[in-house]
């Protein structure tokens, strides 16, 4: 009893003190002294530690006996080795409890020597030489737990919670060659397909959580990380702590397939590798940040409960070198020499970090972590820039192409395929695409193109540019239809080339941002050069077929002029035989179309022509040299048009000799 009143009057003659030296009045002075007088039993532990109801007899045994427990493991693990499944602290839990105990008694010891100045200073100097044995014994035990209970990254496991993102391209698509590339080198089959697959990635499904430290071990590493603090060495406990999570997340991104380069290594790889390895820099950042980094931020939280400080400062050092190498990739890709290949790619990179800047803001919420978000800002800017840069490139590119070499079937052209499958994959970033783009409302965009829109006056950014791809690429299909001689095939190419653009559109998000207005005007363009084909392919071979000139007697000058025409027909058709066949439509329904408006153009006039003049040169020598065809000779070899592969007429049934 005599302690405690002790112990009480000891309080108020501090608080005495402090209301002194603080020279405040009387009354804020009883308050103090009041207020401050309730805390007695709040510093229970430091006046029972001090006095215990005992002498320093009592203090002094109390400390040896931890300090021995302290020095006698001091050459050793707190039990020797162990493996993970067999923790030192689970192996012999009484010496890992007695050895604590020790520790927490020396701790007290030590925060309390330092308010009593009349202790010996030689039994100060043994309880800081215990304490620091103690704390280095900790902080080996620490590093041994850390690397015995680290959980390996499960990919299967994590690739397993990937779902496929609804981005995902059948065979059909593009294969991006670069802009300097020439355009005719481009290639596609029949069916619009290259055999390329540009893959958008996968997102990851839901909260998906993968356990980094074995669950047991956490409450050892916090029992010992909480000793460390109080005692001082956070610094220590922090360090040791980070440079091995700091390792494993360095692992991690290196089974990820994310290795460390400086940017002038990345701008010097060949853009097929590169290409992978932005891929794998995608799945890498959703995976660090939204799986890894998470759930260091969990296990620095559970470690380091005791101080709000440690957590942070534990969870940054752990977390940086990591994310700076994510971002470092980020920058020398945005900085790097621009071409078409790229856009497709710079766009993934720039959704993935748009995408993750909420998560990085939550994670790096803190003071010191402003500086980490202020990085990805300026990565995510700079691939938005680089994204615009490239895209801004690719229209000059369409502008500017000027090859003079007319395709000898009037087919589709390389550029054609190459800038539709180009366009049709960047309507899929439409979003990012409206972020980025300026928006401008007459962008090389006249009246006329505008009012083809559905959407009339309200085209967003992307619809903009995108029709101003197509109408730069249909103007230079243009010019490119006046290299052929033949205005027949120069149509030919026309509907070949229009219909393939009209067609892209309508099967895909194009025709959500252009309408089907545009689609019809368009297939209407498509008709007039269907007959502007007819009258100019065949409008002389139909003028054979006419009954000018011809009387309708059986004399010998008749005679000549019918096998005049019989003759000129027969040439102009083996002509178009002959050139057509080599020219080819690879779209089955117009090829088809053609052929019958054919066979309703030429067939009725030819079965005319013949039914009443034919029988005038039956009777004559040579009548199979004029007559040379039935009608149903000529439709079979209508269906020969248009196949892009030579034909001669070596199998004709002569009707006479």
């Amino acid at each position: 009893m005599a302690a405690t009143i002790e112990g009480q009057d000891r309080v108020l003659a501090t608080a005495q003190q402090i209301v002194k030296s603080l020279n405040i009045n009387t009354k804020a002075t009883e308050d103090m002294i009041l207020i401050l007088s309730n805390f007695d039993n709040r510093l229970s532990n430091i006046t029972d530690l001090i006095d215990g109801g005992a002498g320093g007899e009592e203090i002094d045994h109390r400390f040896e006996l931890a300090e021995k427990v302290i020095l006698r493991h001091d050459s050793g693990g707190l039990v020797g080795a162990s493996s993970r499944n067999s923790s030192p602290w689970e192996e012999s839990s009484s010496s890992t409890a007695e050895y604590l105990e020790a520790v927490d008694t020396i701790i007290k010891l030590t925060e309390n020597l330092n308010i009593q100045s009349d202790w010996d200073s030689e039994v100060m100097d043994r309880a800081e030489n215990a304490l620091q044995l103690a704390m280095s014994k900790l902080e080996e035990e620490f590093l041994h737990i850390l690397i015995r209970n680290t959980v390996p990254l499960d990919l299967d496991r994590l690739y397993g919670s990937i779902r496929k993102g609804s981005m995902s391209f059948p065979s059909n698509e593009i294969e991006i060659v670069t802009i300097c590339d020439d355009f005719e080198s481009y290639r596609e089959d029949d069916n619009g397909g290259s055999g390329y697959l540009h893959d958008r990635g996968a997102s990851l499904g839901g909260d998906v959580y993968v356990e980094l430290i074995f669950t047991d071990a956490i409450k050892e590493l916090k029992s010992i990380a909480d000793r460390m603090i109080r005692s001082g060495y956070e610094k220590e406990c922090c360090q040791v702590y980070s440079n091995v999570r700091r390792d494993v997340l360095d692992e991690c991104l290196s089974i990820l397939g994310v290795e460390k380069l400086s940017i002038e290594e990345v701008q010097k790889i060949d853009w097929k590798i590169l290409d992978e390895k932005m891929k794998k820099w995608i799945q890498a950042v959703k995976i660090v940040v939204k799986v890894l980094l998470f759930g260091e931020k969990r296990l620095c939280e559970q470690v380091f409960s005791e101080s709000e400080l440690i957590k942070e400062i534990s969870f940054f050092e752990t977390a940086k070198g990591c994310v700076m190498q994510l971002l470092n990739f980020g920058e020398a890709v945005s900085i790097g020499q621009r071409s078409s290949e790229k856009l497709f790619r710079i766009l993934d990179m720039y959704d993935v970090v748009a995408d993750v800047l909420s998560d990085f803001e939550a994670l790096f919420g803190d003071e010191s972590g402003e500086s980490v978000c202020n990085e990805v800002r300026t990565v995510l800017s700079g691939l938005g820039e680089a994204a615009i840069g490239t895209f801004v490139e690719f229209e000059n590119a369409v502008k500017g192409e000027n090859s003079r070499r007319a395709l000898q079937g009037g087919e589709i052209h390389p550029v054609t395929r190459y800038v539709m499958n180009y366009i049709k994959l960047l309507v899929d970033y439409s979003d990012s695409l409206n972020t980025l783009l300026p928006n401008s409302q007459d962008h090389d965009l006249n009246p006329e193109e505008v009012d083809d829109i559905d959407s009339g006056d309200t085209l967003s950014p992307v619809s903009q540019r995108l029709l101003s791809l197509i109408t730069s690429l249909e103007a230079n299909l243009e010019e490119k239809s006046r290299l052929y001689d033949e205005n027949a095939q120069r149509y030919i190419f026309l509907m070949n080339n229009i219909l393939y653009i009209v067609q892209k559109v309508k099967d895909s998000e194009l025709r959500n941002l252009l309408g089907d207005r545009w689609i019809r005007k368009h297939r209407g363009q498509i008709r007039q050069w269907h007959t502007s084909y007819l009258r100019s392919a065949w409008g002389k071979a139909l003028l054979c077929l006419k009954d000018e000139g011809i009387s309708g007697g059986s004399s010998s000058a008749s005679k000549l002029v019918l096998k005049e025409r019989f003759k000129n027909f027969n040439a102009c058709f083996e002509e178009i035989y002959r050139v057509q066949s080599v020219w080819r439509v690879p779209d089955d329904q117009l090829r088809e179309e053609l052929r019958i408006s054919i066979s309703e153009k030429v067939l009725p006039a030819y079965r005319a022509f013949v039914g009443r003049f034919g029988s005038q040169l039956e009777s004559g020598r040579h009548a199979g040299r004029y007559v040379k065809y039935t009608p149903d000779d000529l439709e079979n070899y209508l269906s020969d048009l248009f196949e892009g592969k030579p034909a001669v007429l070596n199998n004709i049934k002569r009707k006479g000799t």
